[in-house]
């Protein structure tokens, strides 16, 4: 993925696919991304996306160890929340950028 840094484990051949499941869901997003911190990217999503969203940060928390992900439903959205380490703020910055293509 253009935002991994040689601390994800996801194997280099799997990259692709895995940033093309994140463009999926970040087009599905109802509104732009926004920045609550340095370290810290919310994407609204439509709530019958949570699950999706969940199955998805599970999966890159298991190759991705400076990042966590969490998944709140309120009413008809679904918040996904993208935190990294301070040393990584260079990935979230890329990953913000990817989803306001």
């Amino acid at each position: 993925m253009g935002w991994a840094p040689d601390s994800c484990t996801l194997p280099t051949a799997e990259r692709p696919l895995r940033e093309a499941e994140f463009d999926v869901l970040f087009a599905r997003a109802v509104e732009p991304p926004r920045r609550e911190s340095p370290t810290r990217l919310l994407v609204p999503l439509p709530s019958g996306d949570a699950g999706a969203a969940r199955h998805l940060a599970a999966r890159e928390s298991d190759c991705c160890s400076f990042s966590t992900f969490d998944v709140t439903v309120t009413g008809d959205e679904a918040l996904l929340a993208i935190s990294v380490s301070a040393g990584h703020t260079e990935v979230l910055d890329a990953v913000e950028k990817r989803a306001t293509r």
